[in-house]
């Protein structure tokens, strides 16, 4: 045997990257191990936090009575601070890169909120590398964990944008989507998804919609309630079919949503 073939491993990967269509359209269409199909995520949304103890305690009170029913991953939006963060991050000349962990980092004190309040029910805050590594532990010894809902790219955000694409309702979709879990809803203080601003100028003629296509969000030019990035990744989802948004502000919704009833927008993903 020579040097040069104990060096080397006979693989399909010789001298290729997994960027070769060729390489990997083999395994495309495989359907991918649900790691925690049993898991129900829910993303609170920084605007619901925003408006302080009379929107966040109910919330709160609704997700403890839920501990019983559903083991969880409770990930939490930025709110205004980010935006203000932003603001001053953009006067200063900082890049995409630099923006997005300092937003993280506002999502990720609102997550300690939430977490101290649910602290009696052994409920704590997780940082993203645990998320990654010890969820499944975690679960095991409480029925729910909470972290910041932004996708962990910081420095390696995409630069093609002054402010961070991939924000808190992407982040919270991808990490839905990478576990299996059983789905994902997204609390706002909104209703859900609607034709244009129900709070703006034009509000009055804003249309509510139950459910929504891909398509019919690609050709709304109005406000969403979540990033508009969330509509690119549910594109390419593997194990999430649907989300759904619901109002945080209306006692009950969210727990009805978690048993499956549709009582706010539902989003029917590239997987559905």
């Amino acid at each position: 045997m020579t040097t040069n073939t104990i060096k080397h491993v006979a693989s399909p990967l010789a001298r290729q990257t997994l960027q070769d269509g060729d390489l990997t359209r083999p395994v495309a269409g495989v359907q991918p191990i649900r790691l925690l199909p049993w898991l129900q995520i829910v993303k609170v949304g920084g605007r619901l936090m925003d408006r302080g103890p009379s929107a966040i305690l109910p919330v709160v009170d609704e997700l403890r009575k839920l501990l019983p029913e559903h083991r969880m991953l409770i990930l939490t939006g930025a709110g205004i601070r980010a935006r203000h963060l932003y603001s001053v991050g953009l006067d200063l000349g900082l890049p995409v890169g630099s923006l997005a962990p300092l937003a993280a980092s506002e999502a990720g004190q609102n997550g300690h909120i939430l977490a101290s309040l649910l602290a009696a029910e052994g409920v704590s805050y997780v940082e993203h590398p645990t998320i990654a590594s010890q969820l499944a532990i975690h679960l095991a010894a409480a029925r729910a964990v909470v972290g910041s809902a932004f996708p962990p790219y910081h420095h390696h955000e995409f630069p093609g944008s002054r402010i961070p694409p991939h924000r808190a309702d992407t982040g919270a979709f991808l990490l839905a989507d990478a576990l299996g879990a059983a789905g994902l809803t997204i609390v706002e203080d909104v209703d859900g998804v609607y034709t244009d601003d129900p709070n703006g100028a034009n509000g009055a003629q804003a249309e509510f919609l139950p459910e929504v296509s891909l398509a019919d969000l690609n050709s709304m030019k109005g406000p969403l309630p979540f990033d508009r990035a969330l509509v690119e990744v549910m594109a390419t989802a593997r194990n999430i079919e649907r989300v759904q948004v619901v109002n945080g502000l209306v006692p009950g919704r969210l727990t009805a949503a978690l048993r499956g009833e549709h009582v706010g927008t539902l989003i029917r993903t590239g997987r559905g």
